[in-house]
C-alpha cells in the first residue's frame, strides 16, 4: 500500500499526457481500422427528431436554420448533415436560411455534400432552395410570423421568391409542419422558442440540434415547445444512428454507411476513452492523498 502511495506521488506527469493520447489515439486507430463504431442507444428526445421528420408526408415543406458558424461545427455539422440526409431521403422540400452570417456558406457546404453528392435528382429551387442570411436576430422571427417573404424576399442567388417552387403555399412561418434549427447560441433555438413556437400559439411544431453547453438551457423546453433535441456530440451520434439504421439495407453484406454519416459516432470513441481515463485518475488521485493524509496521522500520534 505504502509503496503504491509512493509511486502516485512521485509520477511524472509525463506519464498521464502518455496515458492521455493512448486513450484517445487507440479508439481512433480502432475504428479507423475496424470501420466499426460504439453501440448509440438513443435518448427519447434524440428518437423524437428522427420521428418528427420520418412522420411528414413525403413533399412536406421543413424549414432549417442554421443558427451557427465553423467555430461550433465539431458538434453541429454532423448534426446537420444527418438532418439533411434524413429530409433528402423522406423527399422533404428543404428550405434553408439562416441567422447568422456564416450560416450560407455552411448550407452551400452541407447542400453539397449530401444532397447533390447523394440525391442528384433533387433540384434546386424545386426540392430545396437556401435563402441566405438575415441580419435582426429576433425581429425576422417576428416577421416571419406574418409574411415569411418580407424577411426573405429572395434566395440567395437573387431568384425572387415568388419564383421559387420549393415555396409554393408558403406565405408564413406556421405553413412549414416542421422547423428545425442547428444553433449554437444567439439567436438560436431559445428565441425560435420564445419569439416563433410560443407566439404561434402552438402552431409551429419545433426540433432542435444545439451545442452542450446550450442543451441545459433548452431541457425545460421539451417535450412541450420544443418536440425533439440534439444536445451535443452525444446527441448528434445517437441520431446518427437512427438515420443510418432506417436508411441503410437490412443486408448485413451492405457497404456500412459512408463517412461523412458516422463523424459523429467515430468521435464517441476517443471521447468515452478520455473520460474514462479522466474518472480513474480522479479516483488514483484521492487515493493517494487520503493514504498520504493517513499516513502522516499515524506518524504524527
Amino acid at each position: 500500500m505504502n509503496a503504491l502511495v509512493s509511486i502516485l506521488e512521485r509520477l511524472d506527469r509525463r506519464w498521464i499526457f502518455l496515458a492521455m493520447a493512448i486513450a484517445v489515439a487507440g479508439p481512433i486507430l480502432i475504428i479507423g481500422i475496424t470501420g466499426k463504431t460504439l453501440p448509440e442507444t438513443p435518448t427519447p428526445a434524440a428518437r423524437a427528431v428522427y420521428n418528427a421528420i420520418d412522420a411528414l408526408p413525403p413533399g412536406s415543406p421543413v424549414l432549417l436554420s442554421f443558427d451557427f458558424d465553423p467555430g461550433s461545427g465539431g458538434e453541429l455539422l454532423p448534426m446537420a448533415t444527418s438532418l439533411v440526409h434524413q429530409c433528402a431521403a423522406r423527399g422533404h422540400r428543404m428550405v434553408f436560411i439562416a441567422l447568422w452570417p456564416l450560416g450560407p456558406t455552411l448550407i452551400d457546404q452541407t447542400i453539397k455534400r449530401v444532397i447533390q453528392s447523394d440525391y442528384p435528382h433533387l433540384k434546386e429551387g424545386v426540392d430545396y432552395v437556401n435563402l441566405g442570411f438575415q441580419s435582426g436576430n429576433e425581429s425576422v422571427m417576428k416577421v416571419i410570423l406574418t409574411d415569411f417573404r418580407k424577411a426573405f424576399p429572395t434566395t440567395k442567388g437573387g431568384t425572387a421568391v415568388g419564383d421559387v417552387a420549393a415555396l409554393k403555399g408558403i406565405e408564413r412561418v406556421s405553413d412549414f409542419p416542421l422547423l428545425i434549427t442547428i444553433s449554437a447560441g444567439y439567436p438560436g433555438a431559445k428565441e425560435w422558442v420564445q419569439y416563433v413556437v410560443s407566439s404561434s400559439g402552438g402552431k409551429v411544431k419545433m426540433v432542435t440540434g444545439c451545442t452542450g453547453v446550450q442543451t441545459p438551457q433548452l431541457f425545460p423546453y421539451y417535450p412541450t415547445q420544443l418536440t425533439g433535441m440534439l444536445g451535443a456530440i452525444k446527441g448528434a451520434a445517437e441520431y446518427e444512428a437512427l438515420v443510418n439504421e432506417s436508411l441503410s439495407p437490412n443486408d448485413s453484406a451492405a457497404a456500412p454507411p459512408a463517412a461523412k454519416y458516422l463523424e459523429a459516432q467515430r468521435r464517441m470513441g476517443p471521447q468515452l476513452g478520455a473520460h474514462l481515463l479522466m474518472v480513474a485518475l480522479i479516483l488514483l488521485g484521492n487515493f493517494a492523498y487520503f493514504a498520504s493524509r493517513k499516513r502522516s496521522v499515524e506518524a504524527a500520534s
